[in-house]
């Protein structure tokens, strides 16, 4: 356990960052599950924007890299244009 102040304050910063983080990542993993399971045209292209924001919030924040918030849209793009 941290022994000073400003230690034990960065620890509980640290928790309430992990689940802020982690709930934005399942929140958004869940949004992709979804979209990937669309097969209808018009709700696709409606999630699809959505979904893209989300993206790139967790890449600005760093909760994911930006590459990865990149070759996830560009799969998606692909699917959502291939329905």
């Amino acid at each position: 356990m941290a022994n000073h102040k400003s230690a034990i304050k960065r620890a509980k910063q640290s928790e309430v960052h992990r689940l802020h983080n982690k709930y934005f990542s399942k929140t958004t993993r869940n949004a992709v599950r979804l979209l990937r399971e669309t097969t209808d045209k018009a709700v696709a292209a409606e999630l699809f924007p959505k979904v893209t924001v989300m993206l790139d919030k967790l890449a600005k924040q760093n909760v994911i890299h930006s590459n990865k918030a990149s070759n996830l849209k560009s799969s998606l793009a692909l699917h959502v244009n291939s329905l």
